[in-house]
């Protein structure tokens, strides 16, 4: 009989896997479904990266393998990114090193930095797939809670209570996903000081920073801030090319490298024409945030009409994709109401508790629904 791998055991189908079936059925027997669930970004990419994604189909190297760390014109693009919205010089050469998606990088870094037995700090509530790497390179995870209370803020007098002995890595994703707080200079300075004090790799991941949000940070922005951490960033939301899978991982060369050893016995490099496309993309101006946020201000003003429909309380001010809701108190779980919703209305919306138990109580509605979608949701509810 042949086996699969232990490690599998650690883990379970991803929720969205196994949900998006369910909801592809019930389209599939004609039931009308409003998918609000999902942060895959229904807006096109800009033209002019279009254009250069053709365009590179007729280059001489088009076809060609890939180098491993991207065409050097895609790297000095990534570079030129965070210098121009973030005010971090990065070397080009040796502290950029794109992803096919960030996603991807999850894995790398925790192959690259995590043996068997290490302790990893993964947020409660947050990203699902920090814990599943984790089990799946045998390391062992450490939630810590982020509450509403604290505005979804690491409680480092918490975190000191711990034996940080074996803790190798700390996730953190700043504007947070789910909950869309924002990140602030004064809190990536104590995840950096806490880093050094226990030496800790702090990992920021990063993709929601242009999105709805009027003051997009970096944690590299702190003084130091390489000697103790890496972030993650994506060209999914910020233009629009989920599908593309286009991602970074920015940090010191020494980190850099490690990770580059892992991918580079995973794939043969990214496609010619994706690598042209996000360096067109890349080069777009701020006038870009601002249209992609005039059309998701008015989504999320519809949806927070939909969250006071269902009786939820939410905070105005979140940022990124999503909005995040409490639902009333005498809801008792937050799974049985989604799916009540969903065979009742025919709307999926995401339950908080996939992301940890802290999300209980909580759903999480995504941008990426067009406004008439919306607001056929809203009449639902209301009839």
């Amino acid at each position: 009989m042949i086996t699969t791998a232990n490690r599998l055991h650690t883990v379970e189908e991803y929720y969205f896997s196994k949900k998006l079936r369910e909801v592809n059925q019930l389209l599939s027997e004609g039931k009308p479904i409003i998918n609000m669930g999902i942060g895959s970004p229904d807006l096109a990419p800009d033209a002019t990266v279009i254009e250069a994604i053709q365009n590179a189909m007729f280059d001489a190297k088009a076809h060609e393998y890939q180098s491993y760390q991207g065409l050097p014109d895609l790297r000095k693009g990534m570079a030129n990114f965070y210098q121009e919205h973030f005010g971090v010089v990065l070397d080009f050469t040796s502290e950029i090193l794109p992803l096919m998606g960030s996603k991807e990088g999850i894995m790398h870094i925790a192959m690259a930095f995590l043996n068997e037995g290490d302790e990893v700090l993964i947020p409660n509530p947050g990203y699902p797939t920090y814990a599943s790497v984790t089990h799946l390179v045998q390391a062992k995870a450490v939630y810590y809670d982020l509450k509403e209370a604290t505005n979804w803020q690491p409680n480092f007098d918490q975190l000191e209570l711990l034996d940080l002995s074996k803790v190798k890595l700390m996730w953190v994703s700043y504007p947070h996903m789910p909950t869309g707080a924002n990140g602030t200079l004064e809190l990536y300075q104590k995840l950096i000081a806490f880093g050094k004090k226990h030496h800790i790799l702090i990992v920021n991941d990063n993709p929601y920073s242009f999105v709805l949000n009027q003051n997009p940070l970096s944690i590299l922005q702190v003084a130091g801030a390489k000697e103790v951490a890496l972030e993650l960033n994506s060209l999914s939301k910020t233009y629009n090319m989920a599908g593309w899978r286009v991602g970074m991982v920015c940090g010191n060369s020494n980190f850099v490298n490690a990770i580059l050893k892992v991918k580079s016995n995973m794939d043969s490099g990214m496609f010619y024409g994706i690598q042209k496309g996000a360096i067109a993309a890349l080069q777009l101006g701020t006038s870009w945030f601002q249209s992609q946020n005039e059309v998701y201000a008015k989504r999320r003003n519809l949806m927070f009409e939909l969250a006071e429909k269902l009786q939820c309380k939410f905070h105005r001010n979140s940022v990124g994709l999503f909005v995040w809701a409490k639902l009333p108190k005498e809801i008792q779980s937050a799974e049985v109401f989604i799916d009540k919703i969903l065979h009742e209305k025919h709307m999926f919306i995401t339950p908080g508790t996939i992301f940890g138990s802290n999300g209980e109580g909580y759903i999480r509605f995504s941008l990426c629904v067009k406004e008439e979608k919306i607001k056929e949701a809203i009449l639902r509810i209301t009839n």
